[in-house]
């Protein structure tokens, strides 16, 4: 019995010795909101090119997120698990729903300024994501829902300063876990952020790669190029632009464009209040990105105005109003021109 005692403290000394550089840590989010859209849409979505907060008249979980990471020496580790309305409508192509990232990362050199990532990743592109946190306005832009919020592939970036990062990427194409058809390439990525202030970033990011387009493969062509500039301690302005080309292979490869600006502006009222406006608009006239039967050339507007109870919770509310050139709204099951819609959340981070 001693010589077992010893034999399993020696056992796990060795064990606690070899692992004293791994170090864990785990995060998470939970969002719950409400949403009336005056148009009273009798589908569960309320609008088919949205996929957050999409449901109407209806208390529910936009998205619960658990996040572990584990890191060891040159390595690191993160997986994601998550749930809720934004997984279900963003994810309904995917056989693989539950996870939000996984991906193994390792830094190439000492100063960690070269690292390859391997894996679901977030998306490269744009300056919302599916955390309500870290966003300016409560909903997300017309851009950024349609627009990647993960890819699957390698990545490799290298910082060269405090004001340089540069990243490529190859990846199973346009949001994409599963690839329906092995004989496509890869497609490409690319990221360049430029920092001159702490208080100033700029980004571009592209994609290069085939898509399904009118029941056939065709190259598509995207940039996202967006401003984040907090010019003092209440106010930050959000500039962005996307625009995007898709070959038609059907029709003589005609090339078939969508485009996107925005504008957010964010003020701090008081130390727990904040409010945001944003102007945007989206034009997608061949239905490359929003499928609908007619051209969708739409402009939007919002107010937000968002209390903080503390560090980690945050109480939010936004109204918001689509205007369309042609009738892509419903209402009472009349195709309208506009659609006006109220969300409040209330969200936790740990």
């Amino acid at each position: 019995m001693k010589r077992f005692i010893i034999i399993f403290c020696i056992g796990f000394s060795a064990f606690a010795q070899e692992n004293k550089d791994l170090k864990l840590s785990f995060s998470g989010f939970l969002e719950t909101y409400y949403s009336y859209d005056f148009n009273t849409p009798n589908s569960e979505q309320k609008l088919p090119f949205m996929y957050n907060y999409n449901r109407h008249n209806e208390f529910n979980v936009n998205i619960g997120l658990l996040r572990a990471k584990a890191e060891y020496d040159n390595a690191y580790a993160v997986l994601a698990l998550q749930a809720g309305t934004y997984v279900e409508d963003n994810y309904a192509n995917e056989t693989t729903k539950i996870i939000n990232e996984a991906y193994v990362g390792l830094y190439l050199d000492k100063a960690k300024k070269s690292t390859i990532e391997l894996g679901i990743l977030p998306s490269y592109i744009g300056f919302e994501t599916a955390n309500n946190s870290s966003n300016v306005t409560l909903t997300r832009s017309l851009l950024a829902d349609n627009s990647p919020y993960f890819m699957t592939g390698i990545k490799y970036t290298f910082t060269a300063n405090e004001k340089w990062t540069f990243s490529g990427l190859l990846t199973n194409g346009w949001q994409r876990i599963n690839k329906p058809d092995k004989n496509v390439g890869p497609a490409f990525g690319s990221q360049i952020i430029y920092k001159p202030s702490t208080n100033s970033l700029f980004n571009w990011s592209t994609f290069m790669g085939k898509e399904w387009y009118n029941d056939q493969w065709g190259m598509r062509y995207f940039s996202n190029l967006y401003w984040d500039n907090k010019w003092n301690s209440k106010w930050r302005t959000i500039i962005g632009f996307d625009a995007g080309m898709q070959t038609d292979v059907t029709n003589n490869n005609n090339k078939l464009y969508w485009m996107s600006p925005v504008l957010i502006m964010q003020y701090t009222l008081a130390p727990k209040w904040q409010t945001a406006f944003r102007a945007e608009y989206y034009q997608d006239k061949d239905a490359v990105i929003i499928a609908i039967n007619d051209e969708f050339k739409t402009l939007g507007t919002s107010l937000n105005i968002d209390y903080l109870f503390n560090s980690k919770v945050k109480l939010r509310t936004e109204a918001r109003y689509l205007n369309s050139q042609e009738k892509v709204f419903s209402k009472d099951e009349i195709p309208v021109n506009n659609n006006f819609f109220i969300t409040s959340s209330l969200s936790f981070e740990f």
